[in-house]
C-alpha cells in the first residue's frame, strides 16, 4: 500500500473554485514546468509515490513500495536551488542559508521537505511525498494483501465502537493510508477535529475541522503548536479527535482527552512494535514536563489506549499490518500487558494477519453498541456462541 491522503470532499458540480485558488494553481503548474522540469515526468507518473532528490545528479523514486534510482537529474546545484526557492514560494515559507530547512505542503497536496546545501552535504535535498488522487476504502488494503478481511472488519468495528486506536510503524509503512481508511468507519453525523503538524490526512467525511500547526515567523512570533491546537480542539465540541502524528508533548494532551470522554480518538506514531509504541507515548508525555510520576503516567497510557495497530514495509516494498494488539496494565508490576488479538501468520506463501484466539474486551460492547448486525467475518471473535462466517 502506498501512503495516501485520499481526496477532499467533492464540491457541488454547480460550484467552481474561487478565482484566487484557480490562479494559485495555474501559477504553481507553470512554476513546476519551468523549475521542476527535470523531474516533471516523475511528478506526473501516478505510480511514483515518493521522489527523493539527494543533490542535483542523484534522484531516487519509490514505485510499488520499492526504491530505485531515476535517470532524471538537475544540471547543477544552482538549478536545484532555484527549484527549492520556487517550491518555498508556493508553500508560503522562506528558505535561506540562515534558515535552511523547510517542511510543508504543495498546492496539489503533496508533502515536501527541503534541506539546503551545505547542511545537506552532497547538495540540496528535496523529498516529495505524493498522494493518490482518488479516495481509498478498505478494499484497497485487502486487495493488496496488506490486511485480511477478518482483521479489516475488526478494525472498522472497533472504530465504529469508539475504541481509542493508535497506528504504529516506521516511515513509509502505510500509517497515513490506514488512518484515512479507518476514518471511513466514523458516522457521517460525527464532528471530527483533525490536528496535524503538516497536513496530510484527507478525512472522507462531511463534518471535519482540519487544523495545521504553524511555525514562528522570522521574528519568532506567531507560532501555533500542535499542543495549542489540541487545547483549542477540546473547546470545539469534537465527537472524535484525530492526530496525524504524535511527536512531542501533545501526547499527554491526547492521553488526557482519551480518558476524559473523547472516545474513538485516532493517531499515528513511529515505533516498531506495539510495546514500543506504549513506551514512545510515555516518553513523549514526559516531554510535556509536568512532573507527572511515571507510575501514574503509565496507568493513564494503559487506560487511554485500547488498541495498537502495527504497520510495516518489507524489503520487497510490500506494506502490511503485523499486529493488532490490546493494551492493559499489570497493576502489581506497573508494566504494560500487550495482548495480541491478531498477529502475523508466516506459515503460508504470503504472511497475513491471523486471529490469535484472544478475545478482546471490545467484544463485550459489540451487542449493546448496536454493532452485532454488522459482524460478518469476526463472529467467532466478537459474538459468543456463533461460528465464523464463510
Amino acid at each position: 500500500m502506498t501512503e495516501s491522503n485520499g481526496t477532499a470532499e467533492e464540491a457541488p458540480t454547480t460550484a467552481s473554485p474561487p478565482k484566487k485558488i484557480k490562479g494559485a494553481q495555474r501559477a504553481f503548474d507553470a512554476g513546476v514546468k519551468y523549475f521542476l522540469g527535470p523531474i516533471l515526468k516523475l511528478l506526473e507518473d501516478p505510480d511514483v509515490s515518493e521522489i527523493m532528490i539527494n543533490g542535483p545528479s542523484d534522484v531516487f523514486i519509490e514505485k510499488g513500495g520499492v526504491i530505485e534510482k531515476s535517470d532524471c537529474a538537475f544540471q547543477n546545484e544552482d538549478e536545484l536551488r532555484a527549484a527549492a526557492n520556487n517550491i518555498a514560494q508556493f508553500v508560503g515559507k522562506t528558505i535561506t542559508d540562515e534558515d535552511p530547512l523547510l517542511d510543508g505542503r504543495l498546492p496539489d497536496g503533496s508533502r515536501i521537505c527541503i534541506v539546503l546545501h551545505p547542511v545537506a552535504a552532497h547538495g540540496t535535498s528535496v523529498n516529495i511525498r505524493k498522494f493518490s488522487a482518488k479516495a481509498l476504502d478498505p478494499s484497497f488494503l485487502i486487495d493488496r494483501k496488506a490486511v485480511s478481511p477478518e482483521a479489516m472488519e475488526f478494525l472498522l468495528l472497533a472504530v465504529r465502537g469508539g475504541q481509542n486506536l493508535v497506528v504504529s510503524g516506521g516511515t513509509g509503512s502505510g500509517k497515513t493510508t490506514l488512518l484515512n481508511i479507518l476514518s471511513t468507519a466514523c458516522e457521517d453525523t460525527e464532528r471530527i477535529v483533525v490536528i496535524e503538524d503538516t497536513r496530510e490526512l484527507q478525512i472522507q467525511k462531511e463534518h471535519v475541522v482540519q487544523m495545521e500547526a504553524r511555525p514562528a515567523d522570522p521574528y519568532g512570533q506567531g507560532q501555533i503548536t500542535v499542543r495549542d491546537l489540541f487545547v483549542t480542539s477540546l473547546r470545539m465540541r469534537p465527537d472524535r479527535i484525530i492526530v496525524g502524528e504524535v511527536r512531542r508533548g501533545e501526547a499527554l494532551d491526547m492521553i488526557q482527552a482519551m480518558t476524559s470522554g473523547h472516545r474513538g480518538s485516532l493517531a499515528t506514531l513511529h515505533a516498531d512494535t506495539p510495546g514500543q509504541a506504549c513506551g514512545r507515548l510515555e516518553t513523549m508525555c514526559l516531554m510535556a514536563d509536568l512532573g507527572l510520576p511515571l507510575e501514574s503516567l503509565r496507568r493513564q497510557v494503559a487506560l487511554a489506549l485500547d488498541l495498537v495497530v502495527q504497520a510495516t514495509r518489507l524489503h520487497n516494498g510490500r506494506r502490511l499490518l503485523t499486529h493488532i494488539s490490546e493494551v492493559d496494565l499489570d497493576e502489581a508490576t506497573n508494566t504494560y500487558i500487550i495482548n495480541d488479538i491478531f498477529n502475523l501468520d508466516t506459515e503460508g506463501e504470503m504472511p497475513m494477519l491471523k486471529w490469535t484466539g484472544y478475545k478482546p474486551k471490545f467484544a463485550q460492547e459489540v451487542s449493546w453498541r448496536g454493532l452485532a448486525d454488522q459482524v460478518k467475518f469476526t463472529k467467532h471473535i466478537l459474538l459468543d456462541g456463533q461460528g465464523a462466517s464463510s
